[in-house]
C-alpha cells in the first residue's frame, strides 16, 4: 500500500513539475530572452541597434528642446509686450539678450 503511494505521490510530483516547466516556458516566451541571446550572439548587429537608438534618441532630444526654446521665447515676447513695470522690463531684456545671441550665431555662418 505504501508503493501506491508513493507512486502516487511522485506521479503527482512529475505533473506539478510539469507544469511549473510550462509556465517557465511561457514566461521565458513573454520575456523575448531567445531573442536577446540571438541579438547577444552578433555583435555588429547589437552594435548597430544601439547607434540608430543614440542617433533617434538625441534628434528627439534636439527637437523637442528646441520647440520648447521657441515657445519660452515666444511667451516671453507675449508677456513684454504687455509692459508690466518691473516683470516687462526684466523679460524685454532677456529677449533682447536671446536675440542678440541669435543673431550672432547667425552671423558666424
Amino acid at each position: 500500500m505504501e508503493n501506491k503511494d508513493n507512486k502516487d505521490q511522485n506521479k503527482h510530483s512529475l505533473q506539478t513539475i510539469g507544469d511549473k516547466l510550462d509556465q517557465l516556458g511561457v514566461q521565458l516566451e513573454r520575456a523575448q530572452i531567445a531573442d536577446y541571446i540571438q541579438l547577444l550572439n552578433k555583435p555588429k548587429r547589437l552594435l548597430l541597434l544601439n547607434l540608430l537608438t543614440g542617433i533617434a534618441r538625441g534628434v528627439g532630444i534636439a527637437v523637442g528642446f528646441t520647440i520648447f526654446a521657441a515657445t519660452i521665447i515666444y511667451l516671453l515676447q507675449k508677456l513684454g509686450a504687455l509692459n508690466i513695470p518691473i516683470i516687462g522690463d526684466y523679460i524685454a531684456d532677456i529677449v533682447k539678450i536671446v536675440q542678440a545671441q541669435l543673431n550672432m550665431d547667425g552671423n558666424l555662418r
